[in-house]
């Protein structure tokens, strides 16, 4: 999670809701329980902490940006959030369950982050996670990663943000920590975009940032059309951008 990205918490909730929404599915998979601490790891602007803490739980949310951090604390001033690096991380309460949603495909160190996960549980403590899978957003990296290359010199591939693996290599990472991983999915889900005709322009602006980088504004700008375009014909139906999502759902225990 060591990046330059840079968030913009009102446009997020406004324009990147889905992410959330989605993600209170994973609530069923962490069941928490009154009295339960919890540590919400990339917890964003705080939408799925406020949630875990109907249930009774002590939630707290960490994440890198303190932009986010400072946005949940506004929206949410029950719970605690503070700024951390996922990638390396020790905490005072140990907890008995880390949750994260669409956050550990962002932290690239995989060993540091999965033994600081390990590192801040109770023994028998649960890691529920969902994030991006092996293949996720294929078709819109593939396109940013040509035009990039074909029209402005760009290799992508050394600008990459993100770590997508596969149920295998995850599934080891966590047995090689410590943890018995107790269930794990990987499965497609075409996740519509909003804004239309715009949806794939914004999808960019929002998460894939770091390959435009030192990128004059009217190039990036440009660059996403060009992008959206070229993605049309796979992700575009129903007046809508679906993003080419395919998420690794993983449950593990501490042993």
């Amino acid at each position: 999670m060591k990046s330059t990205h840079e968030w913009k918490p009102e446009e997020y909730d406004q324009n990147m809701a889905f992410v959330s929404g989605f993600g209170k599915g994973l609530i069923d998979w962490l069941s928490p329980q009154q009295g339960e601490y919890i540590l919400d790891l990339g917890c964003g602007t705080g939408e799925l902490a406020d949630e875990i803490s109907k249930s009774g739980a002590v939630v707290t949310g960490m994440d890198f940006s303190q932009e986010m951090v400072s946005h949940a604390s506004k929206k949410f001033p029950h719970l605690h959030f503070f700024q951390g690096n996922g990638e390396n991380f020790t905490t005072e309460t140990s907890y008995d369950a880390v949750f994260s949603n669409a956050a550990l495909h962002w932290m690239k160190d995989t060993k540091s982050a999965a033994a600081s996960m390990y590192r801040c549980l109770k023994p028998g403590g649960r890691l529920i996670a969902e994030f991006g899978g092996q293949g996720n957003v294929e078709v819109i990296y593939q396109a940013a990663r040509d035009i990039l290359q074909e029209d402005y010199g760009i290799n992508a591939d050394k600008r990459n943000p993100w770590y997508f693996p596969s149920i295998g290599q995850y599934a080891n990472l966590l047995e090689q920590t410590g943890f018995h991983v107790t269930k794990a999915v990987h499965y497609d889900r075409p996740t519509p975009l909003p804004e239309g005709i715009l949806g794939i322009q914004h999808w960019l602006k929002h998460f894939g940032g770091m390959l435009f980088t030192g990128m004059e504004q009217q190039d990036q700008q440009e660059a996403f059309y060009k992008i959206s375009e070229r993605v049309k014909p796979l992700l575009w139906r129903n007046d809508t951008y679906y993003a080419d999502y395919k998420r690794l759902r993983i449950a593990a225990v501490k042993r």
